[in-house]
C-alpha cells in the first residue's frame, strides 16, 4: 500500500474578507508523486499550497498530512509536523542584507535545537551541505556574498537551495521558476523532482509555464475558480482541456498555447 502524503476531503476555504478561494476539493497523494498544479491567476493554487503546509486551515472538510489531522493534535506535534514540509515561495521570505549561506541554513532551523539555530544566524554551523546545494543549482559561487546582491531569479535559486538543504517529506513550491530564464527554470526544476525522487518525497509545485508543468510532471492538476477542473496523467492534457482551463483569462489559447503560455 503506498504511503499518502496528504489528503483533501471535501475541503473549502474563504479568505478573511469571505472570498472563497476553494471549494469542495477532493484530492490525494502518495509519498512518491510529483504533481503540478496549473490555473489561471486567482484560481487558487496558493492557497491550496498553503492549505497543504498547514500555513491555512480548511474553513470547511478536513485535510490529512501524512495521516495526521494537523489541527487535531499539540502545538508541539504541529511544529514537528511543520518541520517536515518544505515550501519554496514565489519570492522567498529573505532579508535583504542576510548573506546567502545563512538563508540556506534555515531550511534546517525546525530540526535544530534552539542553541544550534541560534549559532547559525552567528556563524555558519555547515559550509559544505549548502555548498552542495548552491551547486546543484549553478549558484556556489555566490555563497558567502549578501542576498540584496542577487537577482530575482538568483533568490529564487537560494529559496530552493534552502528546501533542498532541509530535506523535507513533503516538498512544495509555488512559482518555483517564475524569474528564471528557460535553461535555469528547467535545471531547477529537474533539481527538486530528484531530490523528491531520491528521498522517495511528494513533490506538488504551482506553475504558470504549462510546457514546464506537461514536460516535467507525470501528473497534472488543473483549477478553475477554485474547484478542480482535471487530474490527469499529462499525456491525457490536450490542449482543448487547457483552452477551457485558461478560458476566463485568455479568452483563447493561441494554436502554440501549450508551449507559449507563461
Amino acid at each position: 500500500m503506498k504511503k499518502i502524503a496528504f489528503s483533501f476531503k471535501n475541503v473549502s476555504f474563504s479568505h478573511s474578507n469571505g472570498k472563497e478561494a476553494l471549494k469542495n476539493i477532493n484530492i490525494s497523494a502518495s509519498a512518491v508523486e510529483s504533481i503540478a498544479i496549473i490555473g489561471s491567476s486567482g484560481s487558487g493554487k496558493t492557497s491550496f499550497l498553503n492549505l497543504i503546509a498547514t500555513s491555512l486551515r480548511p474553513s470547511t472538510g478536513s485535510i490529512t498530512v501524512f495521516n495526521v489531522d494537523p489541527w487535531a493534535i499539540s502545538k508541539g506535534q504541529l511544529q514537528r509536523l511543520r518541520s517536515q514540509i518544505g515550501l519554496v515561495h514565489q519570492a522567498a521570505p529573505i532579508p535583504p542584507r542576510q548573506r546567502v549561506i545563512t538563508a540556506v541554513l534555515a531550511g534546517r532551523l525546525g530540526q535544530w535545537p534552539l542553541w544550534k539555530s541560534l549559532l547559525s544566524l552567528i556563524y555558519p554551523v555547515d559550509i559544505a551541505g549548502p555548498q552542495l546545494c548552491l551547486q546543484k543549482l549553478d549558484l556556489a559561487d555566490r555563497l558567502f556574498d549578501r542576498c540584496d546582491r542577487l537577482s530575482g531569479g538568483q533568490l529564487q535559486r537560494v529559496g530552493v537551495a534552502r528546501v533542498l538543504y532541509q530535506k523535507p517529506h513533503l516538498l512544495l513550491a509555488d512559482e518555483p521558476v517564475s524569474a528564471m530564464d528557460p535553461v535555469l527554470s528547467d535545471l531547477t526544476i529537474q533539481c527538486l523532482l530528484e531530490d523528491a525522487r531520491t528521498r522517495d518525497a511528494c513533490f506538488v509545485a504551482s506553475l504558470h509555464a504549462v510546457d514546464i508543468a506537461l514536460r516535467w510532471f507525470p501528473r497534472i492538476i488543473g483549477l478553475r475558480d477554485g474547484e478542480v477542473f482535471f487530474d490527469l496523467p499529462a499525456s491525457e492534457v490536450s490542449e482543448s482541456l487547457l483552452q477551457q482551463l485558461y478560458a476566463a483569462e485568455r479568452g483563447i489559447l493561441p494554436k502554440q498555447g501549450i508551449a507559449n503560455l507563461q
